[in-house]
């Protein structure tokens, strides 16, 4: 895997840091989207990421080469990150995967097994409480999972049907947890059996773990047994099994969802631009 292009902002992270950092690593679909839909996304989650301390933002493009509009938008928001961009692989699924394995390698080629840090996957059209970079993902010791929302508990019956690729169909997907703290299962509505039943959005790494498992990747064999998600194989890869995950959110009162799947949909705007940029 090649990186096509690299541009890493003024804001370096020096290797040693007395807090924890998280790596948020954001995909961003430039082919499938008008230009100014990209833009909109991550000029909105920027606006989040802001208030996040020690957060060094991986924004992967599926496409040939970056964008210098996101670009300028990235070095605006003073948020310290890293752009990068590669299509999909031959024989690897369009959703993703091979994005999230350039941000993979891109760790570990540029820090170190010891350096404390977590990282979380994330999609540039959800909506993420702030909340839930402190209260959860920057007090998972090795692996936390937690639950995830869609908006589509807003919609139609119909519309519901329609959008039933968020969180597998489901208004909410949560780890059930036993008496004593630990998964003991999942209440999802897609293939609940399997051992990490979760959303790339409910659940957060520390970077221990992928040094110690150094080839954990979602891969070709991943694609072959797609039914059971990308996320079960590849959190399977580290040899976890679910009573290993460190549930959040369960035990909370009110039993706020912290992360949210939103959709864009296309466009039907039209009219003069009066000069501004859009695209």
């Amino acid at each position: 895997m090649q990186f096509r292009q690299k541009a890493v902002s003024f804001f370096a992270i020096p290797l040693l840091r007395l807090q924890t950092i998280l790596f948020f690593s954001v995909l961003t679909y430039l082919l499938n989207c008008r230009l100014r839909s990209i833009k909109c996304l991550i000029f909105r989650l920027s606006q989040t990421l802001s208030h996040v301390r020690n957060l060094h933002w991986i924004v992967v493009e599926d496409g040939n080469a970056t964008s210098n509009p996101v670009e300028r938008l990235l070095q605006r928001s003073s948020i310290p990150y890293v752009y990068i961009a590669t299509i999909t692989a031959p024989g690897m699924p369009k959703r993703g995967w091979t994005h999230r394995n350039l941000a993979l390698q891109y760790i570990r080629e540029n820090y170190r097994s010891d350096f404390d840090a977590l990282l979380y996957f994330a999609d540039d059209d959800n909506s993420y409480d702030v909340r839930l970079f402190d209260n959860y993902i920057r007090k998972v010791k090795r692996l936390g999972i937690w639950p995830v929302g869609s908006d589509i508990i807003c919609r139609s019956e119909k519309l519901k049907k329609a959008l039933s690729g968020l969180v597998g169909g489901a208004w909410v997907e949560s780890p059930k947890v036993g008496s004593n703290g630990k998964v003991v299962g999942w209440d999802v509505m897609y293939a609940p059996r399997r051992e990490f039943a979760t959303d790339m959005a409910g659940f957060a790494i520390h970077l221990r773990e992928l040094f110690r498992v150094k080839n954990a990747t979602f891969s070709q064999e991943c694609a072959k047994t797609a039914g059971l998600g990308p996320e079960s194989c590849f959190l399977t890869q580290f040899g976890f099994k679910k009573h290993d995950a460190e549930p959040f959110g369960y035990n909370d009162f009110p039993k706020d969802i912290l992360v949210w799947h939103t959709k864009t949909k296309k466009s039907t705007g039209s009219g003069p631009t009066r000069g501004f940029i859009i695209e």
